[in-house]
């Protein structure tokens, strides 16, 4: 049975963590850390990647995680873009009618 792999928490680089459990640690280390959590931004791609503040774009650049949108349009976003928010599209129905 393999081990399986640990990761560094960002919180406190003495913390060693399974994969599988970082997003739990995360919150609670988060809590304990609020000096430290100021200073670092969650990448819109992955929710477990805490960057310092400063260096988020270059993160979500060179992201791992990062994948193209295929809009039902049949255009595509570029990879950098990240959507803001979710708009509705129009309505068709009129219920005056």
């Amino acid at each position: 049975m393999e081990r399986e792999q640990l990761a560094q928490c960002p919180y406190d680089r003495s913390h060693l963590i399974r994969v599988s459990r970082l997003p739990y640690h995360l919150v609670k280390c988060q809590r304990n850390n609020p000096q430290v959590a100021r200073t670092l931004a969650t990448c819109p791609f992955n929710a477990t990647h805490r960057v310092p503040r400063a260096e988020l774009q270059s993160h979500v650049a060179s992201c791992p995680n990062k994948f193209q949108l295929d809009l039902p349009n049949g255009t595509a976003m570029k990879q950098t873009e990240v959507p803001t928010t979710w708009q509705p599209p129009p309505c068709q129905e009129d219920w005056e009618a």
